[in-house]
């Protein structure tokens, strides 16, 4: 289970760019065995490792928009870092029915985008080839900046890369196709998880504690293992596709988290 677990975390990543968390963070706590706290640092060291990894195909294949990683991730990196300070004083069990809410939140943004009247459209015309770079007005940025931060801040609390969020604030504010945000993804997930990893580590060793490092290791192995596969079955879906599998995904983890931890609390 430990295994597919691991796998799993990194398909999701390389198909979809983001969702590598949303595993992570269940199979530590609920198989490994792992407190929540310390679930959610390996999760962003992890996660981060992996999309650090994935970043160079897609920058081989410039499906990477740095304006977006600029605009949008340093703020979501300040933000991580507020979010993990409060995380760090908020009980393991809000942590983790915050983190599924924040999935079905995630899966509501992309619900329409998914399964909307416009979607066929919207996601089949996403070519790379078609793309044309858009120039955001003053307010649509400031509009990103808000998004970034918000983000990084709720994110850093529950403990996840973001990329279930930041891929549909990409496609929808920053007006990008869809492997181009899943490319820009990786890179902003890699910047909030180091600076998230440091603050909770920092909380755990302040409270003698700390990650266990060859379970970080292990997951990393075998999640690049899974990356490679995700990749691979990027390159043959349809965008449409893909993005109601993210959709799915997300509702499927959250209500799953929800369950589990209102079900404890009864």
């Amino acid at each position: 289970m430990t295994i597919l677990g691991a796998l799993l975390i990194g398909i999701t990543l390389g198909l979809l760019g983001s969702g590598g968390s949303t595993i992570t963070v269940p199979v530590l706590v609920y198989v490994v065995g792992h407190d929540a706290k310390v679930s959610i640092a390996e999760s962003m060291a992890i996660v981060g490792l992996i999309s650090l990894v994935g970043i160079f195909p897609f920058a081989q294949k410039k499906l990477i928009d740095w304006q977006s990683v600029v605009m949008f991730g340093v703020p979501a990196m300040v933000g991580t870092f507020l979010g993990a300070y409060l995380g760090g004083l908020a009980a393991d069990a809000v942590q983790l029915v915050v983190f599924g809410v924040v999935l079905l939140v995630a899966a509501t943004m992309m619900f329409k985008k998914a399964f909307g009247a416009d979607s066929k459209q919207a996601t089949e015309n996403d070519d790379v080839a078609q793309h044309q770079k858009t120039t955001l007005s003053f307010a649509k940025r400031m509009v990103v900046i808000l998004e970034g931060t918000v983000v990084g801040t709720i994110t850093g609390f529950v403990g996840v890369g973001g990329g279930f969020l930041i891929v549909p604030a990409l496609l929808i504010l920053g007006k990008l196709p869809m492997r181009i945000a899943i490319g820009t993804s990786l890179v902003i997930i890699v910047l909030k998880s180091s600076i998230g990893f440091a603050k909770y580590q920092h909380y755990l060793l302040a409270n003698g504690s700390t990650v266990d490092g060859l379970t970080i290791l292990i997951f990393t192995v075998i999640g690049l293992l899974g990356f490679v596969v995700g990749q691979k079955i990027n390159d043959r879906l349809n965008q449409r596709v893909l993005t109601q599998v993210f959709s799915v995904f997300l509702i499927v983890i959250g209500s799953f988290v929800i369950i589990r931890e209102l079900s404890a609390w009864l």
